[in-house]
C-alpha cells in the first residue's frame, strides 16, 4: 500500500512525540513507525530530521505570534482584551499547548536555534500585551512590567495544583486579574 503523508502531517507528530518525551525523542525512524509508513517518506519532505526541527521552531514561533496579534490587534477596550486573554489561557487550558511550550523551552535549554526561537516568541508576546498596557495609559516601563507579570501569572498558574487550597480559585483568579489589570 502507498500511503502519502503530508509534510503537515510529519511535522504535527513529531510536535506530539516533542509534548510527550522532548526533542531527543524526535527519530524519523520512530516518527514513521507511528504514523504506520516508511521512512521513505519523510524523506520526500525533509533532507534530514535537522531541517524538521528547523521547521517545526518556524512553525511553533510563527504560530504564537500569529495567535498573540490576533489576540490584542482590536479597537476594543485594551482592558478588555486583556480580560479576554485571563480568561482564555486560565480558564481554557490547552493540555498539549501547554505540554509543547513547555517541551520548546526545555529544548532551548540545549539549542541556540530553539533559545533564539523562545526569546523571539516572548519578546513579541511582551510588546504585545505591554502595548495594551500602554493604552491603558501607563507609561512604557509600568507597562512591560505589567506585561511580564501577566504572562508569569499565565504561565505559571497553569503549572500549579490547585486541588486543596484554602480559598476558592475563581476568588484567586478574580484578585489575581484586579491585580494585573488596572
Amino acid at each position: 500500500m502507498n500511503v502519502k503523508i503530508t509534510r503537515e502531517a510529519w511535522i504535527h507528530e513529531a510536535f506530539s512525540v516533542l509534548a510527550d518525551g522532548g526533542v531527543d525523542h524526535i527519530k524519523v525512524e520512530a516518527l514513521a513507525k507511528r504514523l504506520k509508513v516508511t521512512k521513505g517518506g519523510f524523506y520526500w519532505h525533509f533532507k534530514n530530521r535537522n531541517e524538521l526541527l528547523d521547521n517545526m521552531l518556524d512553525q511553533w514561533q510563527r504560530g504564537r505570534v500569529e495567535t498573540i496579534h490576533q489576540q490584542v490587534n482590536s479597537d476594543r477596550d485594551a482592558a478588555q482584551i486583556l480580560d479576554q486573554l485571563l480568561q482564555l489561557y486560565t480558564d481554557h487550558t490547552n493540555p498539549r499547548g501547554n505540554a509543547i511550550e513547555l517541551a520548546v523551552r526545555d529544548w532551548a535549554r540545549n539549542s541556540e536555534q530553539a533559545a533564539l526561537t523562545v526569546k523571539t516568541v516572548d519578546r513579541d508576546r511582551l510588546q504585545s500585551v505591554a502595548g495594551l498596557f500602554s493604552r491603558l495609559g501607563l507609561e512604557a516601563q509600568e507597562a512591560f512590567s505589567r506585561a511580564y507579570l501577566f504572562y508569569s501569572y499565565v504561565f505559571g498558574q497553569s503549572l500549579l495544583n490547585y486541588d486543596d487550597q484554602p480559598y476558592a480559585e475563581s476568588d484567586v483568579k478574580a484578585l489575581c486579574k484586579s491585580l494585573l489589570i488596572p
